[in-house]
């Protein structure tokens, strides 16, 4: 399918695939390049618009990251941001220096209403800043269009060659009109049409699987969660029988949940697939006795849910194919997008074992963030509870009980997590919060409990606001809520005699805890 496309040159910046992904939320489809990419391919691409992110480096540095000046005369808008505006200015006749105090978080905006940038834009607001340089003399032909108090060159443009710069984060929710001008630069200047919608991508994609599987059989990697059962339908649309969903209950799920994920796509559920459910609870409590490193967790978990599936290929046959629900979030925080540094590994990209018994991996959701797949789920018609369905990590529990994982531990933890998710639907907070859950902390401390001295574990009650998960701030739950989830909490489970409310943003934490 022919589509416009806007290019994020990635100088490795821990905001890059956010920039990608607002520039989706104008209907534009964007693509993730590495600044390594030569220019000849960028022109083979043709693309309506470059964007150049933000990234660690000193532009002025030997050996730092840098490009062309050809890129600046292909004709092609380019927006720098932060390392990006400054790599411009450094390559096109302007000065870039250490500034004095370095700039990091809220600074008050003001802006110049007559640039493209910042057509209807608010004169005064609050951006992101983030930089220890800042451009101390513009190049020639470029005209200063919004200033901080601490930062004189905030964003440049020059209108004739249509290349822009702002120096702070307009991708972040902390950037009040960041969304309006990033806009501004894709619909306005890069003139995009702004066609690019989750219909088109379900038709391509459907039609993408039955080119690439043909007569071919399919194993489908199932944990009921959002992304997994996206991918699930979407495969059940495009090739019917020829898939098999195995669901392994690695006895790391929410409470309940292997019942309810077999209620749905079990042979009483309503669709087209070859069901098989594993029950492999404790192989992996054995494999996860005394580790307690997050990444040997999730890689433990990993490779034990490829192990099972290699299992069941041999039992049912020929596989030719492995379906998994990456998304872009674990591509991009396991280091493989671009140049960004490794947050974490994913089960679904990290853990992969050097040998996999089948040809290849279909991940259809791999380019997409959550809200995208969540979309593409309506636009399958999968019911509206399944599709709004808290977000659920691979390694499951694993990485939300701190230490080494048991199985006493997961039952408290599945408890307390089922009587939070309760109170929190039974507030009408479920679909106004865009993640929560329950965590059981490696701290144990002394309580008192019916005139009885306690010695056991903390909880810990994480709830965040989000719309791309790349992001995000604690949400501000009433107190009675949580007062009464904390009183629930350690009243009906046993073995917590504290809980806790976790106020950590992101950055500088991560949703999970491992």
């Amino acid at each position: 399918m022919k589509r416009e496309l806007v290019i994020v040159l990635d100088f490795g910046g821990q905001y890059n695939q956010l920039v990608a992904r607002r520039v989706r939320e104008c209907n534009v489809y964007c693509e993730i390049y590495s600044y390594k990419t030569d220019i000849e391919q960028i022109k083979a691409m043709n693309p309506k618009g470059i964007i150049l992110t933000g990234g660690p480096n000193s532009c002025y540095e030997e050996g730092a990251a840098t490009y062309s000046k050809e890129l600046f005369e292909l004709g092609i808008p380019v927006l720098g941001l932060c390392y990006g505006a400054q790599l411009m200015q450094h390559l096109l006749g302007g000065k870039v220096e250490k500034a004095n105090v370095r700039e990091y978080g809220k600074s008050h905006l003001t802006v110049d209403n007559s640039s493209p940038l910042f057509t209807n834009v608010e004169k005064e607001s609050i951006c992101w800043m983030s930089h220890t340089d800042y451009i101390s003399k513009i190049a020639p032909d470029f005209k200063i269009v919004a200033t901080t108090p601490d930062c004189p060159v905030a964003a440049y443009e020059n209108k004739y060659k249509n290349l822009y710069g702002i120096q702070f984060h307009p991708e972040v929710l902390h950037t009040q009109e960041g969304k309006k001008m990033l806009s501004n630069f894709v619909l306005n200047v890069c003139r995009c049409q702004a066609d690019w919608k989750m219909d088109a991508f379900v038709e391509e994609q459907i039609k993408a699987i039955r080119e690439k599987v043909g007569n071919g059989r399919v194993l489908c990697a199932l944990s009921g969660g959002v992304d997994s059962s996206v991918a699930a339908v979407l495969l059940s649309k495009a090739i019917g029988n020829q898939l098999t969903c195995v669901f392994v209950d690695h006895g790391l799920l929410r409470k309940n949940e292997g019942d309810e994920v077999e209620a749905v796509f079990g042979p009483n559920g309503n669709y087209e697939l070859n069901f098989i459910r594993v029950n492999a609870q404790q192989r992996y409590y054995e494999k996860l006795k005394g580790v307690t490193e997050p990444e040997q967790k999730r890689k433990i978990i990993g490779e034990e849910f490829i192990r099972v599936f290699e299992e069941e290929a041999k039992k049912i046959g020929a596989v030719d194919f492995l379906v998994q629900g990456t998304i872009y979030p674990d591509v991009v925080e396991s280091g493989l997008g671009g140049e960004s540094a490794v947050i974490k590994s994913h089960h679904n990209v990290g853990g992969l074992p050097d040998h996999v018994d089948f040809k290849e991996i279909i991940e259809p959701l791999r380019d997409l963030f959550k809200d995208e797949v969540r979309k593409v789920g309506l636009e399958l018609d999968i019911p509206e509870y399944l599709v709004f369905r808290q977000p659920f990590p691979g390694p499951g529990l694993g990485i939300r009980i701190i230490g080494e994982v048991t199985e006493e531990k997961v039952r408290i933890v599945q408890d307390a997590d089922a009587i939070y998710r309760e109170e929190i639907a039974d507030a009408d907070l479920d679909r106004s919060i865009g993640q929560y859950f329950a965590a059981l902390t490696n701290m144990r401390s002394v309580g008192v409990m019916g005139d009885e001295r306690t010695y056991d574990y903390a909880v810990a009650l994480r709830a965040v606001n989000t719309i791309d998960f790349m992001t995000a701030e604690a949400a501000q739950i009433p107190y009675d809520v949580l007062n009464k989830v904390m009183s629930r909490i350690i009243n009906e489970v046993r073995g917590v005699n504290r809980v806790f409310y976790d106020i950590t943003s992101k950055p500088p934490g991560t949703i999970e805890f491992e």
